[in-house]
């Protein structure tokens, strides 16, 4: 797509969402575009998925998402600069936003928007961090023998690796703090104070300290999630009331003084402590879910794993997720699970390309599969086969289950966290046995061909133009053969 395209397509993307004026909020992840409309109701969803480039649209975590793949910074650069919009929330619509009626679903979708504006910037250091840590395991001695553990080569990917989960709350906490509308400089200042060495050395130690005369328990918050997405949440209410109330010739210096002088005991001695303790819960109810649901845990998830992807739920499963690698290096239920559903996207791309008859879908079923299996974006292939033929998704989850089945039965590890869904992430397996590689394998390929040949099986049922009859919309089905 040229340049140019993309100026046209972010300006009918712009008109069909309500125009400038309702956008409050817009930014992406490795494949949609997720806004924060003031009235989604203005979104003409028919008009956006007949712009050129854009795949489909749908709504989840309190956001309006459209589908782009892998083009997605492309449009979403160019659509920045025509709707004069930053990736933060104006004065206005937090005052909108704050009239709004509380109600579960609401907070429920609030919570899954932090998270996703907080984490998905930082895929591309979660990719990196865990391919060098990857090939640490693969290139060393557990593996192929190529470089030992004393060379030069395994010491320095080894600790670059490290790096990206070590020093994730300084990162998260800028990420957060553009996201919740503070000064993300003072995020990472507040990430770093929570990894400093000396609360570390408490923490390890066994000691206690107190903040301003209020006794504290210092914790390991390295490669944490939660502590740093809560302080920046409550340090952005914080900032902004400083700034209603100190002379704008003292803010310079006063604001982001005492906004940390205020920060420090509320980080330090309650939402560092709660975040960690939360994160502790649930990674140990992650990993007893096969104590749980035995084998069964792998199976569920990853026949689930999509529908949770379309509506935004994965990123619960992904902020726990990190969590464990964190604090074990491993994981054993979700991660293979993930995986296994993510090659599944592939077989039923494959198995809808051999259904096809006609030459245009075949095509584009094709680009479906290329796209999931090399590229690892699968929205275009659940939107534009699953959601549009609908029995693929029939296929898509029996071979998820039957894959996680076997994955259970093995106790199949997943030991590098990469978050893509492209057949990279099956080196996720590797770092352990060679049986434990070997079944991770298999699991994958048990998931791709049962996908694709329930997929081929089933056949494909298409929802096609709205036909008006006796003064009431009906959909005309038909089944391709």
């Amino acid at each position: 797509m040229k340049k140019t395209d993309y100026g046209q397509m972010a300006n009918e993307i712009i008109q069909n969402v309500g125009g400038k004026e309702n956008i409050s909020h817009v930014t992406h992840c490795m494949t949609r575009l997720r806004f924060n409309l003031k009235d989604e109701s203005l979104a003409d969803t028919d008009k956006l998925k007949e712009v050129n480039g854009v795949l489909g649209t749908t709504q989840s975590g309190g956001q309006f998402q459209i589908i782009i793949g892998q083009n997605v910074e492309k449009v979403y650069d160019q659509l920045s600069v025509d709707s004069d919009h930053a990736s933060s929330p104006s004065a206005s619509d937090e005052k909108e936003a704050k009239k709004e009626k509380f109600s579960f679903k609401r907070a429920g979708n609030k919570i899954l928007d932090g998270l996703a504006g907080s984490l998905t910037p930082l895929i591309p250091v979660l990719v990196a961090a865990s391919m060098f840590k990857m090939l640490t395991a693969v290139l060393g001695p557990t593996m192929l023998g190529i470089i030992s553990e004393e060379s030069s080569l395994f010491i320095l990917f080894n600790f670059v690796g490290d790096a990206g989960f070590y020093f994730f709350p300084v990162m998260l906490g800028y990420t957060a703090c553009k996201k919740f509308g503070s000064n993300p400089v003072l995020g990472m200042f507040l990430g770093g104070i929570l990894i400093h060495p000396t609360l570390l050395g408490f923490a390890e130690a066994g000691e206690k300290f107190s903040v301003y005369g209020i006794p504290a328990t210092p914790e390991n918050y390295t490669s944490t999630v939660i502590p740093i997405i809560l302080s920046a949440w409550v340090m952005s209410y914080i900032e902004k009331n400083l700034k209603k109330v100190i002379p704008a010739t003292l803010a310079t210096i006063l604001v982001p003084t005492l906004t940390i002088m205020a920060m420090l005991p509320i980080a330090l001695v309650v939402l560092g402590p709660a975040g960690f303790f939360a994160g502790n819960y649930i990674s140990t109810f992650l990993l007893s879910l096969d104590s749980i649901g035995g084998f069964l845990a792998v199976a569920i998830i990853a026949a689930l794993w999509q529908f949770l992807v379309m509506t935004g739920m994965h990123l619960l499963m992904i902020t726990t997720l990190i969590t464990v690698f964190a604090q074990n290096g491993q994981e054993s239920i979700v991660g293979p699970a993930a995986i296994i559903a993510s090659i599944c996207v592939a077989g039923m791309s494959l198995g809808t390309f051999l259904r096809l008859r006609n030459k245009n879908e075949k095509a584009l079923s094709f680009s479906f599969f290329i796209a999931s299996f090399i590229g690892g974006v699968t929205e275009p292939a659940l939107y534009g086969l699953g959601v549009r033929y609908r029995k693929p998704f029939i296929g898509l989850m029996i071979g998820g289950f039957a894959g996680g089945l076997y994955a259970g039965i093995t106790g199949v590890t997943n030991y590098a966290l990469i978050p893509v869904a492209n057949f990279i992430s099956m080196t996720g397996f590797f770092g352990g046995t060679t049986a434990n590689a070997v079944n991770g394998l298999l699991a994958c390929s048990i998931g791709f061909v049962v996908t694709a040949v329930i997929t081929y099986a089933l056949g494909v049922q298409q929802q096609t133009q709205k036909k008006e009859e006796s003064g009431s919309d009906i959909y005309e089905e038909k089944s391709v053969v």
